[in-house]
């Protein structure tokens, strides 16, 4: 692992009016770490995201990506230098073929590289993605996210209103992806699987950072099981990551 993160927030705040929904959290990713950040809803964790993206202005705080200071930076720059965000409801544009949302997002041989990655959507290229099971959505979401180049790949939610077998077979594409490389953020309420697929894992309440450690050691923690794992989340597979 590099001894300089890819992304190093330091200080985050975030408000909404008089409502402060992050306050003052520290966070850092690795290049080719899976880092997850876990929490209830109304955490804290989108608005996290968001900002990060540059769909938001902190309150107070620094963020910098790859060693620059990327604070007021617009979204879509951002997104050419690598730092791309798959947003809870996936953002497609669902009149649209599956391949005209990819080639909106780059060139055919690209493409090509997402369908040798996810088989599915090379099967229902010609379909609308309106007409996809969320578990494609959810494929296509991240194969146009990949086809920007990500060097960070930011997930808000992956999960959010899936079946659980779809669960498992979303977990299991982010296991690969962490597998080829590809840096991710994960921001996820189903703290069981993300654990699964995650490297290190933040645990967010009310706009702040309570704990943060390797996921395997908060997975076996008895308090953090009881917080956050519970028993009735699906599970995902085990991906035995021992480092990026």
């Amino acid at each position: 692992m590099s001894d300089e993160p890819l992304l190093d927030v330091r200080g985050l705040e975030v408000a909404y009016g008089p409502v402060r929904a992050v306050q003052g959290i520290d966070l850092r990713v690795h290049p080719g770490e899976t880092v997850a950040l876990l929490g209830a809803n109304g955490a804290g964790k989108t608005s996290t995201l968001r900002t990060i993206a540059g769909l938001r202005r902190p309150s107070a705080g620094t963020i910098r990506f790859a060693g620059s200071d990327i604070r007021g930076r617009r979204p879509h720059r951002l997104a050419r230098s690598g730092l791309v965000l798959v947003p809870e409801g996936r953002g497609m544009l669902s009149r649209l073929t599956v391949e005209e949302n990819l080639l909106l997002a780059g060139e055919p041989v690209e493409a090509e590289r997402v369908y040798d990655r996810f088989e599915r959507l090379r099967e229902r290229r010609r379909q609308k993605a309106g007409t996809l099971s969320g578990g494609e959505q959810q494929m296509l979401a991240i194969g146009r996210a990949l086809m920007s180049r990500a060097r960070l790949l930011m997930l808000d939610e992956p999960s959010h209103g899936l079946a659980p077998l779809v669960v498992r077979e979303i977990f299991a594409v982010i296991g690969e992806l962490h597998a080829g490389g590809v840096t991710i953020l994960l921001v996820e309420q189903n703290a069981r699987a993300a654990l699964n697929v995650a490297h290190r894992a933040y645990l967010m309440e009310s706009g702040r950072i309570v704990r943060s450690g390797a996921a395997a050691e908060l997975r076996s923690e008895r308090q953090i099981v009881e917080a956050y794992l519970g028993t009735g989340a699906p599970a995902a597979p085990r991906t035995e990551i021992t480092g990026p």
